[in-house]
C-alpha cells in the first residue's frame, strides 16, 4: 500500500488516515493504556509514517516527521476517543449494565500482587483523570 515510490506523500496520509488509523484504533474506547502499550502503538504509527518516504538514513526525529506531515499523534486520538466513550456512558440511565459496572467494586480477597489496571485508573499526559470522571 505505501511501497510505490511515485505515490505523494499527500496521497500516502490520506490512505492512512483512511485505512491503517481506524485498524489501529479499534475497540480502543475501553483498552486500559499502560506504557508499554503506548511505546508499541507509538511504535506502530511511526513505522507507518517512515513509510511515506523517510529512511533511517535521513536521521529525522519522530516528532520532526509528525510535525513535517501535519499528523495527531495516536495516543492524543486514543485519549480523545476514551474521553468521548466516557461521557457517553455517563450520559446513559443509571439502571444501564455499563453505567452500573463504570462504579463496580467487588468485594472479598484479591489476588497477590499489584491491582489490575480499570478504564477510569488510565491518565492522560498531563497525569489527570479530571477529563474521564464524571
Amino acid at each position: 500500500m505505501f511501497r510505490p515510490q511515485k505515490t505523494l506523500k499527500k496521497t500516502r496520509i490520506k490512505l492512512y488516515n483512511t485505512l491503517a488509523l481506524p485498524v489501529l484504533l479499534y475497540g480502543s474506547e475501553t483498552w486500559t493504556i499502560k506504557a508499554r502499550d503506548a511505546r508499541r502503538i507509538t511504535s506502530a504509527e511511526m513505522k507507518y509514517m517512515r513509510r511515506a518516504g523517510y529512511t533511517w538514513t535521513d536521521y529525522k526525529t519522530n516528532s520532526h516527521i509528525a510535525k513535517e506531515l501535519e499528523i495527531t499523534p495516536v495516543l492524543g486520538k486514543l485519549l480523545e476517543y476514551k474521553r468521548n466513550w466516557i461521557q457517553h456512558v455517563n450520559r446513559m440511565p443509571c439502571d444501564r449494565l455499563l453505567r452500573i459496572m463504570k462504579h463496580y467494586s467487588p468485594t472479598g480477597r484479591r489476588n497477590r500482587g499489584r491491582p489490575l489496571k480499570r478504564l477510569l485508573d488510565t491518565r492522560d499526559r498531563n497525569g489527570s483523570t479530571s477529563s474521564l470522571t464524571p
